[in-house]
């Protein structure tokens, strides 16, 4: 592929957004980032893989991250300040390495805010991944076989409003508002493979 081109995915839990992205990757033959993100940025940044790691975790369990608003400006905090681990830089190195990535290669970018963190690149395709409740049960049940009808419908809520609540809180925006994305497709009535053949379909439009 002549010209760089990066597609963003963005994804319900349970709508097959990650395998998507990872067939998507397989069939333009470019690299797939997901948690690879956190190694890369650790390694950038030269703070331990491990915190990169649990900052979600801590994030989740702060009232402040789900009531403010942190919105990402492309700066980095310096190694001398007291917050240079902070959850915000964590992330801040973590936008540097996807810009980083947009700049030097095609690939396929699963979460962190990417569409966001990309918006003003003209090579970036954002992609929202979505189903209806049903079917995303049905296939979140497939990943869950252990947990009850009733214990995989929490966890997909909870899962779901952590990223509308990560997202917000760096970029504050509506996690899932159309507007934010180029292509918004409902894995449901497509199907996986389809969905791949439609996001390559407009980037042959997009990107001629």
């Amino acid at each position: 592929m002549k010209e760089r081109i990066v597609i963003t995915i963005a994804r319900q839990y349970g709508s097959g957004g990650r395998t998507i992205a990872k067939m998507l990757s397989e069939k333009m033959g470019i690299h797939y980032y997901d948690k690879e993100l956190m190694k890369l940025a650790s390694e950038e940044s030269g703070i331990n893989e491990a915190l990169f790691v649990s900052a979600d975790e801590k994030i989740k369990s702060t009232r402040l991250f789900k009531i403010a608003h942190n919105i990402y400006q492309g700066e980095l905090i310096p190694p001398e300040s007291d917050d240079f681990v902070s959850t915000q830089n964590l992330f801040n190195y973590q936008a540097k390495i996807i810009k980083q990535l947009a700049m030097e290669e095609s690939c396929v970018i699963v979460g962190r805010c990417a569409d966001f963190i990309l918006k003003d690149y003209d090579n970036v395709l954002s992609v929202f991944i979505h189903a209806p409740h049903e079917y995303c049960m049905e296939q979140a049940a497939l990943k869950q076989p252990t947990l009850s009808p009733r214990e995989l419908e929490k966890f997909i809520f909870k899962t779901d409003k952590h990223k509308a609540e990560y997202y917000k809180y760096y970029t504050g925006r509506e996690w899932t508002d159309a507007r934010n994305y180029d292509l918004c497709l409902d894995s449901s009535k497509l199907g996986f493979e389809r969905c791949v053949e439609e996001i390559i379909s407009y980037i042959g439009v997009r990107f001629r």
